[in-house]
């Protein structure tokens, strides 16, 4: 009977945990947007707040926030498509390339296996006339998807409106949500909430930026064509945790090399890559991003592997500020405390010794 009472709590938290992640992995379609949208409402809040301190209506304080990403993504977007409309003018080059690459995978394949390329291109030939219908399939998804962001943006813009627009009837009900001497407490929380997803949208804003000039630069100094366009890529990607800045220096690494790029210009790329990324973790983060979301590594891989996992590539974009805003919950309330504790850093593992020089130095913080 002791042991069955035993494993009754964890069996309930267990339960619990499996309630969770089903019920967040089945309602992503619904909950993804919300928390962008209210991702970004906190990030626009401070701009709101200075328009409607300067006389302008809520209403149209929220729609110039919206303008105002719309413009920034407008201008990321043009910048991208000045830039790949030069690539394109190489794509007979890289088509040469890639043909030659085919060429001798096809030697390859008859020297190692002893298939004639003309029966290869034969057993090509019966494989897509097979596969016809997959392939429309393969393009149904493509559409599919392609309509779903277009929706997601859509409701993603309204959220940010609404959520601006009514802030204050949400909080008041947050605050009716609690007994009256928990409200202070609670007025507390969430104003550190909105402040960690500020700092960390405008800290990672911030290193975006900053790696676009660091590669642009590196790419131009060992010579890769297009260098500004792979930079802004290669920013871009950062925003997926651990395997962006990977999948954008692969990506530079396969365009430069269907161009003709030689070795030493590979070479130089990974260089570029090394020097970045040391560059990043060392000077970047500690100055622009900082301790604003302090969680402790082990923590920081797990939650973007389940938001991966639960959420596919938004949720591994999602998944450290939203773990951040529930660290702040966590040190707020008594009883969650000791989670708060588990997933946090210890002190002496806040910011590297060199990122605390720099900001002496700098005068930061």
């Amino acid at each position: 009977m002791h042991s069955m009472q035993a494993l009754a709590k964890p069996s309930r938290f267990l339960f619990f945990l499996i309630l969770l992640f089903g019920g967040l992995y089945f309602a992503r379609t619904v909950l993804v947007p919300v928390i962008i949208g209210g991702l970004l409402a906190m990030l626009f809040l401070p701009l709101s707040n200075r328009l409607e301190k300067k006389g302008v209506s809520r209403a149209w304080a929220a729609f110039l926030c919206i303008v105002c990403l719309l413009a920034l993504i407008a201008g990321i977007g043009g910048l991208l498509a000045w830039q790949s409309s030069e690539l394109t003018r190489d794509l007979s080059g890289v088509e040469d390339r890639i043909s030659e690459w085919v060429g001798q995978l096809k030697e390859f394949i008859r020297h190692t296996v002893g298939i004639e390329p003309q029966q290869q291109q034969k057993l090509i030939q019966q494989q897509q006339a097979s596969g016809g219908g997959q392939v429309s399939r393969i393009v149904m998804a493509i559409l599919d998807s392609l309509l779903a962001v277009a929706v997601d943006t859509v409701l993603v813009l309204v959220y940010l409106f609404l959520l601006l627009y009514f802030r204050n009837h949400l909080r008041s009900f947050v605050l009716q949500m609690v007994s009256t001497d928990k409200q202070p407490e609670t007025r507390k929380i969430l104003q550190e909430s909105s402040e960690v997803a500020q700092q960390y949208l405008a800290g990672l804003a911030a290193m975006i930026t900053a790696l676009w000039v660091l590669y642009g630069i590196g790419f131009s100094i060992v010579g890769v064509k297009h260098a500004i366009f792979l930079a802004i890529l290669c920013g871009l990607l950062e925003m997926i945790p651990f395997i962006g800045n990977l999948t954008g220096t692969a990506l530079a690494i396969l365009v430069t090399m269907a161009q003709g790029g030689d070795t030493n210009t590979i070479l130089g790329i990974l260089v570029v890559y090394g020097v970045v990324q040391f560059t990043q973790t060392y000077i970047i983060e500690p100055l622009v991003v900082g301790n604003e979301v302090s969680i402790n590594p082990l923590f920081t891989i797990l939650v973007i592997v389940v938001g991966e996992a639960v959420w596919g590539i938004p949720g591994m974009i999602l998944a450290l500020p939203m773990l951040g805003i529930i660290k702040v919950i966590c040190d707020h309330v008594e009883p969650l405390r000791p989670y708060g504790f588990l997933i946090g850093k210890v002190g002496s593992e806040n910011e590297t010794s060199l990122g605390k020089k720099l900001k002496q130095i700098l005068h930061i913080g």
